[in-house]
């Protein structure tokens, strides 16, 4: 069952469309990778689905009692953020203050969660440490585990390893697939095309003037990923049989 459906979606700012025409949907456990070159759009859709940028047309839909305040999100990471001068422990926490009408204090639930999740994304052993002295990896676990306090059953990551190192990003990716696995919905703009059709079940692929949505075995083997991960295979067997949806925006 969707947890997520887009339909017909129509995005941009100051009266210029940066999406049109767009549909997709996703489910419990889905791992979604949107991709796609500069200026498609991506960033703006994680905004439209957080309800941060009004739709020109069509629709954003929760179903399976999913709202917005139960959505973790982890934004493009800011020199503000790594910054913050906060312990390890106090940021993760802060990921509660979204489903809260009062920041009181914490309570014991929430804190044995929080231990829980940082245990599961492993910076469990840094929740005293400040976040300022932690590396860039070991930052984007604690954002995720904070992003994580906040979430029910949908998890928005926008480029969440943009800045760190191969070994990082591996480990990030990995901690994400298994997240999946475990039935937290996940959508993630990332610019690694090999590294999202490596994790990801589900690949929507922005376009100027066209996207594709489908199963990552079908963008594997759609014209557009082919000519994208195997640009020199001339085989054209490959773009046979593909069930994904291409669209033409407009």
């Amino acid at each position: 069952m969707a947890i997520l459906k887009v339909t017909d979606l129509k995005l941009g700012y100051n009266g210029t469309t940066v999406i049109d025409n767009l549909s997709f949907s996703v489910g419990e456990g889905d791992y979604l990778c949107i991709v796609g070159e500069n200026g498609t759009g991506k960033t703006t859709l994680i905004k439209g689905i957080l309800g941060l940028v009004t739709p020109f047309g069509g629709s954003v839909e929760y179903s399976d009692g999913l709202c917005r305040n139960h959505i973790g999100y982890l934004s493009q990471q800011q020199k503000l953020t790594k910054d913050f001068p906060a312990s390890v422990s106090e940021i993760v926490m802060s990921g509660f203050l979204n489903n809260r009408l009062l920041a009181f204090s914490y309570s014991k639930k929430e804190r044995e969660e929080a231990l829980r999740i940082m245990k599961r994304v492993g910076v469990d052993s840094l929740c005293n440490k400040s976040f300022a002295e932690l590396s860039g990896g070991q930052q984007q676990r604690v954002l995720l585990a904070r992003a994580l306090c906040a979430a029910r059953k949908l998890i928005l990551l926008d480029e969440p390893t943009s800045a760190l190192d191969p070994l990082a990003t591996a480990d990030f990716y990995s901690i994400v697939k298994a997240l999946s696995k475990e039935g937290m919905a996940v959508i993630m703009v990332s610019h690694d095309i090999t590294s999202a059709v490596r994790n990801a079940t589900h690949i929507l692929h922005l376009s100027p003037d066209s996207y594709f949505f489908g199963t990552t075995h079908q963008y594997m083997h759609s014209p557009l990923g082919r000519r994208l991960l195997m640009p020199d295979c001339p085989c054209d067997v490959c773009a046979h049989n593909t069930e994904g949806k291409v669209q033409n925006n407009g």
